[in-house]
Order: C-alpha cells, then structure tokens, then sequence
C-alpha cells in the first residue's frame, strides 16, 4: 500500500534538521554536526537529502508488526511533525517560541508514552521530569508570546 506524504509535511522534514543542530538547555548537543563534516544524510545549510528524508518519514509511519508503545510513540511523532508546521513570522524570538511549544510538546507526549509502557523506574523518573519541565517552559514561551507577539 502507497502512502501519500502532504507536501506541508516534506516541506517541514527539509526544515527540521536546521532547527534541530541548536542546543537546547537539557538536551545537549544531540543533532550537532560531527567535527569531520555534516550529520550522515545532511547535505549544506541542515537540508537532509531526499532519501534520508524518505527513510526517516517511513520510520515514522505506523506498521502492522509495532508494539503498543512504538505505535503510541509514532503517534506522538507525527502530532509534533503537524503541530511544528506554523508559518514563520520572520521575528526569530517569535519563531523560536512558536516551533519549540510544539517540540516541547512532543517531548511531554513522549514522556507520557514511556511513563504507560517503561519498565525500568530511572525511565520512568526522567519522562516525569520531562514532563515537569517541558510544562514550565511552555507556560513560559506562552505567557511571552502574550506579552510580546502582534495581536
């Protein structure tokens, strides 16, 4: 069976790998290039190339054979894909906010998911924390943007 893939989505794909190279407090340096040259399957300026995109959108895509917690964890993944596709304002202090309440989000759906199916307790007390602190930092950004962001 073919799946279509909205060009709103592959359009965000080709952006995303740029966002992700920054640091974010917490997460380390995940996604930063490698001292030799570009992540594998990056080409110049954080575009990904066709096939890596391809690949990844597959990954992402429910399959009959997941278990509970890779369906639910695909699940989250795509939210955050969709909900990450807000136009860009050209104010990058807006921009940054609007992007990353999404991404937090994401990362608070996922931290629910590992709190349902996690096994191990360290698992389970980081995905609490997570979802602790990603909370905080979207009230955050929210209340910014209110006080901030064009009417």
């Amino acid at each position: 069976m073919t799946r279509s893939i909205p060009t709103a989505l592959i359009l965000l794909m080709l952006a995303l790998p740029a966002a992700a190279q920054s640091s974010h407090q917490g997460h380390g340096s995940h996604g930063a290039p490698a001292a030799t040259g570009a992540p594998k399957g990056q080409t110049g300026a954080g575009a990904m190339s066709m096939e890596s995109m391809q690949t990844m959108m597959k990954t992402m895509m429910p399959s009959p054979g997941d278990a509970a917690s890779t369906k639910d964890f695909k699940s989250a993944d795509m939210k955050m894909m969709h909900d990450m596709a807000v136009p860009y304002t050209g104010n990058p202090d807006i921009d940054f906010r609007t992007k990353m309440i999404p991404h937090h989000q994401g990362a608070i759906d996922m931290a629910k998911v590992a709190l349902a199916h996690a096994k191990d307790e360290t698992t389970k007390s980081l995905a609490a924390q997570i979802i602790k602190d990603q909370e905080r930092e979207i009230a955050e950004m929210r209340e910014w943007l209110s006080k901030n962001a064009p009417k």
